[in-house]
């Protein structure tokens, strides 16, 4: 026990450090929220559309240059994420946009696109926002029929197959697709493969094509949140101005002017730079920091942790959306991610955010809408997706315009180990805790790990799942932990830490390995172990030497890597609060233990 002392005062150092500065982060109507940062495309795409409505300014275009430059590497490439490998299409989208600011981004990005077939070669996204340029032909691309919207859900193929984000773009996409707009940008890009001014008009629509754009423009409609946005993330959003520009409507059009409006708060100005969130994250940030400062010693009473829980409740979803075409006498309940998403609650969010409200002592009737509607949500499996039930459908991806990453939200480990961490310590949905389970300890993988789909990757699966065992009565010396910390201990870097490289998505030998560790992930590795009944012994030591040695002066962290996952290896995000977020909950999760 002696020697256990001096770990002790300096884990207590870090915790103060890393308190102090994140109460610092607290915005003064008690939200914590990061930039929520991704790639380059979504500077570009910004470009794109603002094109299409002639919205662009010389200030705008400077800023996006600046950006675009900035991130590009010295081989003239861009890349999905930090130090990433070269990827096409991300390449293709900045450099149009460069060239249409009047920006050569040089000769090592021109080859580079040359080399890997141009335009021809890039995704489905790329050529629509090309074609909505002039610079590659609309019927030259898989087409996405906007009749997809009248089939009904009972059908054996409908919009609701798609995930919610999947179907709210395609919706959009489609109308688009189908209407074929154009405003023409003023540059030559034939040498990476352009087809300039060849768009040819659309037919003039059917019937059933005219019933179908009226129909998906009133779903459209229906669908806008009170921020301006769809789902409060880019991609629906971005495809819906569009469609309704399509459609004929201008800016006097009140849909259309607050989408456009509601982007103001999506910028991020960084000096001379300008830049577009894809989404933000002020719910989930602000569920994580409770829970991290709590776990820390901060008492429920704090002023701060008090305007932090008054604005979860505020957040409390109370509508029904597109979740309940599947469980229709489900109640509304639980919280969504993003400032304004009434319509799109989702599984993590419900499940974090009752369970900080729990530590708060706040809100339990809101709790118990919650915890009941995240118990409607449970797949028939067992398991639990993001945002819908059931939603499995994995033949889509056999379909062409399905080129872009993730179109379906089946189960995931990371999502339902979640879940069941918190109604394993309530009362009252003890069958849906025990199916969960079942399914949760099925879903381990051979090596002991258990796969992240919304951070990476199996550090984060791994560290979502044990704390859930824990939760549930799973006993410390269960086969499924035992197994689970081997393969922790079997990945931890000699200098205590850990990180796990995005190619880990595609390549089995990633798993859990990288030539970097960061502190978000040895954060979900230190929870595993805490969670595993391992709190005193020397790797999970290891990992809390890393974190408090790491730890700035000011009490955070630093961390470039991307660890947050959109698409798995398609869309990947850095949660700028992550590195700081997890650390603290880890490592006070490891001092309550220790302190028995």
């Amino acid at each position: 026990m002696t020697t256990a002392v001096p770990q002790l005062t300096r884990l207590d150092e870090a915790i103060d450090r890393g308190t102090r500065r994140l109460l610092e982060l607290q915005r003064p109507d008690g939200i914590w929220v990061g930039e929520l940062e991704s790639n380059v495309t979504m500077t570009a795409q910004h470009l794109f559309w603002n094109h299409l409505l002639g919205l662009r300014t010389p200030e705008l275009d400077r800023g996006i240059a600046n950006e675009l430059m900035a991130r590009m590497r010295d081989d003239g490439t861009w890349a999905i994420w930090f130090e990433g490998p070269p990827d096409l299409s991300t390449s293709i989208e900045a450099y149009v946009a460069l060239r249409m600011c009047g920006v050569d981004p040089g000769p090592e990005a021109r080859a580079y696109i040359r080399r890997e077939g141009g335009i021809p070669k890039s995704r489905l996204f790329t050529k629509c926002f090309l074609a909505l340029v002039g610079q590659w032909p609309w019927q030259r691309m898989v087409p996405i029929p906007p009749e997809l919207v009248l089939l009904p859900p009972s059908s054996p193929f409908s919009i609701y197959d798609f995930a919610c984000w999947a179907r709210q773009t395609f919706v959009a996409l489609a109308v688009a697709q189908s209407l074929r707009p154009v405003r023409p940008a003023d540059v030559d890009l034939r040498d990476i493969g352009a087809i300039p001014g060849r768009t040819r008009p659309p037919r003039r629509p059917s019937p059933l094509r005219r019933r179908a754009y009226a129909v998906a423009e009133r779903w459209i409609r229906e669908r806008q949140e009170a921020d301006g946005s769809w789902g409060g993330i880019q991609p629906p959003w971005v495809w819906g101005i569009v469609a309704l520009a399509a459609l004929g409507y201008g800016p006097d059009d009140p849909t259309l002017r607050r989408a456009v409006d509601g982007w103001e708060g999506f910028m991020v100005r960084d000096g001379d730079r300008l830049r577009p969130e894809a989404c933000q994250s002020p719910v989930w940030d602000t569920g994580l920091a409770v829970l991290a400062l709590h776990a820390c010693g901060v008492p429920a009473d704090h002023p701060q942790l008090v305007r932090a829980g008054e604005y979860l409740l505020r957040e409390e979803v109370t509508a029904k959306g597109d979740w309940a075409i599947r469980v229709p006498g489900l109640a509304p309940g639980g919280w969504a991610f993003e400032y304004e998403n009434d319509l799109y609650p989702d599984i993590d969010d419900a499940a974090v955010i009752a369970l900080a409200l729990r530590r708060l002592g706040i809100g339990d009737t809101a709790v118990r809408r919650g915890l009941d509607w995240l118990v409607g949500m449970q797949s028939r499996d067992g398991g639990w997706g993001a945002f819908d039930v059931d939603n499995q459908a994995m033949w889509l991806y056999s379909i062409p315009f399905c080129d872009f990453g993730k179109v379906t939200d089946e189960p995931s480990a990371d999502v339902t180990a979640h879940a069941l961490e918190t109604l394993a310590q309530e009362d009252g949905y003890e069958d849906a805790v025990e199916r969960g389970l079942d399914w949760l300890l099925a879903e381990q993988e051979r090596d002991g790990s258990w796969f992240g789909r919304w951070g990476v990757n199996h550090l984060y699966g791994t560290g979502a799942a044990l704390p859930a065992l824990e939760a549930c009565g799973v006993p410390s010396d269960h086969p499924s932990v035992r197994r689970a910390v081997a393969w922790l201990d079997s990945v931890q870097r000699p200098d205590g830490g850990f990180g796990e490289d995005i190619r880990s998505y595609a390549d089995a030998g990633w798993r859990g390995r990288a030539e970097f560790a960061t502190p978000s992930q040895t954060g979900w590795a230190l929870l595993a172990y805490t969670a595993a009944g391992n709190a005193e012994h020397v790797a999970a030591r290891k990992a809390a030497d890393y974190l408090c040695a790491a730890q700035r002066d000011d009490g955070d962290w630093d961390e470039e890597h991307f660890t947050g996952t959109g698409f798995p290896l398609d869309f990947m995000i850095r949660y700028h609060l992550y590195r700081i977020s997890f650390p603290l909950l880890a490592l006070g999760r490891l001092r309550e233990r220790l302190s028995g």
